[in-house]
């Protein structure tokens, strides 16, 4: 992993455009081939960023060029470029404060709390809770910001993300939020919706849901384990 503090400019073109105007930022170049550009705020969100497959290319240039550039005194420009969709990421150095590179080996993972996993687990075997038509794409779908708990393709074959929580608050919401973000980037997934599944979901995160087209689906442990039969019940 290489980290890089400098002063910076940002434009992202393809899909979007966006501007990030000259500012010292945080960049990270990721192993897998990923690019992300933070702010000192904001908490974990990058402002902008480049998921992998692409290609990086970088340009230096001498005294003489930047002092003949009416564009600015850029020192070096990184042009990131997605394989698959060809946008483009171009960040343009004027100052560079730190420049490290860190070999962090293979990481073993996040061990999930033991009902959350074992509740994605249940899902994953029994996606026809959902309803009929449902079918399982895979468990810990990689994106460049983590696994997705699960991906899915709904009745009409759409691909759906779903995050799987013990307990449903914001911070789920907001967590699912940016792999969709990342997801419907991909031509070969877009349009991704999002699922937002916990045993109970609290009022907050339902609002927060629902605002941004999320669905929300509170699941039975019990039920999905075999040991409760909903149909049964009086009550």
């Amino acid at each position: 992993m290489r980290l890089v503090v400098a002063r910076c400019s940002v434009d992202y073109t393809g899909r979007l455009t966006a501007h990030l105007p000259l500012a010292p930022r945080l960049l990270i170049l990721k192993a897998d081939g990923s690019v992300l550009i933070h702010s000192d705020g904001g908490s974990y969100k990058p402002l902008n960023w480049m998921s992998p497959p692409c290609t990086l290319t970088t340009t230096r240039r001498s005294d003489d060029e930047i002092e003949g550039d009416p564009e600015g005194e850029w020192i070096e420009q990184w042009d990131v470029v997605h394989d698959k969709s060809g946008d483009r990421l171009r960040v343009r150095l004027h100052e560079v404060f730190e420049d490290s590179s860190h070999e962090l080996g293979v990481d073993p993972g996040l061990v999930k709390d033991g009902v959350e996993a074992h509740l994605q687990a249940l899902l994953a075997e029994n996606i026809g809770t959902l309803g009929p038509g449902w079918t399982l794409v895979r468990r810990e779908y990689a994106t460049a910001i983590g696994p997705v708990d699960i991906l899915a393709r709904d009745p009409e074959g759409r691909a759906v993300a779903i995050e799987i929580k013990r307990r449903g608050e914001i911070d789920g919401v907001e967590q699912l939020t940016r792999y969709l973000e990342l997801l419907n980037r991909d031509p070969l997934l877009a349009p991704v919706r999002g699922m937002f599944a916990a045993q109970a979901i609290k009022p907050q995160a339902k609002v927060l849901a629902g605002d941004r087209g999320i669905d929300c689906v509170t699941l039975d442990y019990d039920a999905l384990r075999g040991i409760d039969d909903v149909e049964s019940r009086l009550f």
